[in-house]
């Protein structure tokens, strides 16, 4: 009897072994039949015009977006959370592929920019950049530049060199939206 036994275990580990070479031979199969690009860049570009465009009619204050950057600066999110502090976020990949982003909110600065620069601390030092004085912060995971101003705190924060945040922060501009046309003037 412990020879069919044997027999029997033999043939299982047989089939096994088998079953593992045809599914081997399957998803080599799939892979060389589906098209893909190790190469791609994983990161994908957004577009941040209708959400901007939705922060500057909601916000009590002028919201900032960069004009004039070089396009290999790429957007990769926005958000806009009217129900927290009026809090906009931006957030790029520089030419380098470092992260900036750009942050607004109403919340009060001795708490919100801590928390958006994840404990970064004032270096006391501040920065002229684009006619506006900035401080300059220094943290761990990120530096930024802060500076307050028409009921808003706005915070150029990344892994970016400070050149690279500085080039952010001086791009920064509010834009004019389309003043409605006063319907007693079209006649």
């Amino acid at each position: 009897m412990e020879g069919v036994a044997a027999k029997r275990g033999n043939q299982k580990i047989r089939d096994m072994v088998l079953s593992m070479v045809v599914i081997g031979a399957v998803v080599a199969l799939v892979y060389t039949v589906i098209p893909h690009d190790e190469d791609a860049d994983p990161v994908k570009t957004v577009d941040y015009r209708v959400e901007l465009s939705t922060a500057q009619r909601s916000a009590p204050y002028p919201v900032l977006a960069p004009q004039g950057l070089p396009p290999e600066w790429r957007a990769t999110s926005v958000t806009y959370r009217g129900n927290e502090g009026k809090a906009w976020h931006l957030g790029f990949l520089d030419p380098d592929k470092e992260y900036v982003a750009v942050e607004q909110s109403t919340k009060d600065p001795a708490k919100y920019v801590p928390e958006v620069t994840l404990a970064a601390k004032n270096s006391g030092r501040t920065q002229a950049i684009g006619g506006a004085d900035w401080q300059v912060w220094k943290g761990e995971k990120y530096d930024a530049l802060v500076r307050t101003d028409k009921g808003a705190t706005t915070v150029v924060l990344g892994t970016a060199k400070d050149e690279r945040l500085a080039e952010m922060a001086a791009a920064l501009k509010p834009k004019e939206l389309p003043k409605p046309s006063d319907p007693a003037s079209a006649t």
